[in-house]
């Protein structure tokens, strides 16, 4: 099985992270202000060169002030299987 960052659901998954922010009015250089980490942690995200794993992503959903579950709920019914 290919890593899934290879994969199209990693891509749509990072997508969707990027309009999130987007949607949020937050820059990629603010996120990255309010995580405590460099602006590259952001776009390496966003370019799909660095995966979140789980309590990163909660961190990233509170930092665009969003509910990680329902985040993510918003992700899996947005995505095509």
């Amino acid at each position: 099985m290919p890593s899934s960052i290879f994969t199209q659901r990693h891509q749509d998954f990072i997508a969707f992270m990027a309009s999130a922010r987007n949607a949020a009015g937050i820059t990629q250089v603010e996120l990255a202000e309010r995580l405590g980490k460099p602006q590259s942690f952001v776009s390496k995200v966003e370019r799909g060169e660095r995966r979140l794993d789980v309590i990163e992503f909660c961190q990233v959903a509170e930092a665009l002030g969003r509910d990680p579950a329902s985040l993510l709920a918003e992700f899996f019914n947005s995505a095509h299987p």
